[in-house]
């Protein structure tokens, strides 16, 4: 992964105009092409992280700075699909395209192109009503993809499917980024997708919103199923819920050694 940043948000704070304190001097960086994952307690800011990078908010306080001169090229996907019931597949992908004034057949071969990288050719013709949960989020997936962004945000996209599911959209979602080379922030409350997908994972605690503890996640690319499996993943899993334990506290970093710090060969062995 790149040591350039893609982005970092500096002192950052947001207050509600009900008084809620979203975040308070919250300092993040992410670095270009990284997978990095958000996750912490209900309430503790990461869905306003998300939305103050996508510029959809104000910060009282702090800064965004982009890691080039000009603001880089962003997609949001969100925990809900989110899709025009009215509309094909093919439609509800192009609709980024429409909205910038580009014209069908100039859009047709990157509505076609994301299609492809979801895995839903021959589907391009179909109602949101005729696909399952799965098939909805590829499609709000890639609505996202069509307009090729070098930043992806995404808010639990997939938190309402079920495990066989989740499993299988996380592997895909993987390997489109190892393939595209995006920056991604992923916003989850679990702890085994955040692991598996991530290179670093930011815990938050709540009240106010901010960071407790950064985990570098040092397992080799691409991954598999050995390394759900492995002693090195569950190594991690379980370091990252005491974290978690102690972010729902209001505790920062927990004592003892880190699993960055083991051997990743023999763990993985």
């Amino acid at each position: 992964m790149s040591s350039n940043p893609a982005f970092t948000l500096s002192e950052v704070s947001k207050v509600y105009s009900n008084g809620t304190v979203a975040l308070q001097n919250l300092n993040l960086s992410v670095g270009k092409g990284e997978f990095v994952s958000l996750l912490g307690p209900s309430g503790c800011g990461k869905s306003t992280v998300l939305r103050l990078v996508a510029g959809l908010g104000q910060m009282n306080r702090g800064n965004l700075a982009w890691g080039t001169s000009s603001r880089q090229k962003l997609a949001f996907v969100f925990q809900e699909a989110a899709l025009m019931p009215w509309a094909t597949v093919q439609e509800n992908v192009r609709l980024p395209l429409k909205l910038t004034g580009m014209g069908k057949a100039v859009a047709e071969a990157a509505v076609a192109e994301a299609i492809a990288l979801v895995d839903l050719r021959g589907f391009e013709k179909s109602y949101p009503r005729e696909l399952s949960g799965g098939m909805k989020m590829r499609v709000s997936i890639a609505r996202a993809l069509v307009t090729h962004p070098d930043v992806l945000l995404m808010d639990e996209p997939f938190g309402a499917l079920d495990e066989m599911t989740r499993s299988r959209l996380n592997s895909d979602l993987l390997n489109l980024w190892q393939q595209k080379k995006w920056t991604v922030v992923f916003v989850t409350h679990n702890i085994y997708e955040a692991v598996y997908l991530s290179n670093r994972v930011v815990v938050m605690a709540s009240r106010p919103g901010r960071v407790v503890a950064d985990v570098p996640i040092q397992a080799p690319y691409p991954r598999t199923e050995a390394f759900r499996m492995s002693p090195l993943f569950n190594d991690y899993c379980r370091d990252i819920s005491e974290r978690l334990s102690l972010a729902a506290q209001g505790v920062g970093e927990p004592p003892g050694e880190h699993p960055s710090r083991y051997n990743v060969v023999d763990s993985m062995a």
